[in-house]
């Protein structure tokens, strides 16, 4: 066997001894037999990964290996206490031996794989995680919905979006991730949720805003307008006397919360005047004998 066992676990040769544990992890998460069934090229390589980690897994050994007094085969070891391939006069087939000098390669596998070995070379393995990305809608959000997504390993999931789900929620599907190896429980599935802003409501924890324009008119003398809410349009008294920024509170028209109830919608009123120059109001306002005696900017008065 000729190989450079550092290349094989991809680590600088001054890499530590947790270095080299956690590279060794890393690939047998990507190789082991056990999670890629049917796949020789995979099983080969995980032979090449495991023979690597069994010289520089050991501090001793890699000194020796670094000295170069043993090669990358580790001719001078003594086979029956390591973890090693031999080939069988019957079947010509490359096999693995145990013995208890691998306790720790056992112990490995086991954290690993995040189940427990009912039998030596048999692992109860969980599932793989699934994590996807779902975009929706502000209303799609506020109100619930549901969405078909696609699985990292080509299956469509039909997924409840529950009223109230907030910007980067991330919802557990629980079983729905990879299935289980050896009778191991499926994987789950993590979806996070990205949501679109929306032209002009504003989420503000479990309450809306909505900037609302109105006309002098409404303003002074006060009207009933339509406006939208979440979960439609509903009619709203706008008082007399009215400035830009009074915000009127419509109760119950926020968003849902999971105890059944609903936040509040504040509309937050803007006056607006006409885009075209009106003859008429500028009459009247150089008429209006109480517009010259008003002053909204009285609290700026004496500062800096």
């Amino acid at each position: 066997m000729s190989f450079d066992p550092y290349d094989v676990l991809g680590v600088r040769r001054d890499a530590t001894q947790e270095e080299i544990r956690a590279a060794y992890r890393k690939l047998a998460k990507q190789l082991h037999p056990d999670l890629n069934p049917g796949d020789r090229e995979a099983g080969e390589k995980f032979k090449t990964v495991a023979a690597a980690y069994d010289l520089l897994g050991d501090p001793e050994k890699r000194a020796r290996f670094d000295r170069g007094e043993i090669d990358a085969a580790g001719a001078e070891r003594h086979r029956a206490r390591y973890y090693r391939d031999f080939q069988s006069a019957d079947s010509q087939r490359h096999q693995y031996s145990t013995t208890a000098g691998f306790a720790d390669f056992e112990e490995i596998l086991a954290e690993l794989f995040g189940g427990r070995q009912e039998s030596r070379g048999n692992f109860r393995v969980r599932g793989n995680d699934f994590h996807c990305r779902l975009t929706l809608d502000f209303l799609e959000a506020a109100n619930g919905t549901a969405k078909r997504i696609s699985l990292p390993d080509g299956r469509l999931l039909d997924v409840t979006i529950p009223a109230g789900t907030r910007d980067g929620q991330v919802l557990r599907l629980r079983g729905k991730g990879g299935a289980g190896i050896g009778g191991g429980a499926p994987g789950d599935a993590f979806v996070t949720v990205a949501v679109r802003p929306h032209p002009f409501f504003v989420r503000k924890g479990d309450d809306v805003e909505v900037e609302v324009p109105v006309t002098l008119r409404e303003a002074v003398l006060g009207a009933k307008i339509d406006i939208p809410t979440p979960t439609g349009r509903v009619r709203m008294q706008i008082p007399r006397g009215v400035s830009t920024g009074t915000r009127l509170r419509l109760k119950g028209k926020g968003i849902p919360r999971p105890d059944g109830t609903r936040g509040d919608q504040y509309a937050v009123l803007k006056v607006v005047l006409p885009e075209k120059s009106d003859a008429e109001l500028e009459e009247f306002v150089q008429r209006w004998s109480g517009g010259q005696d008003h002053n909204p900017r009285r609290h700026l008065e004496g500062t800096a």
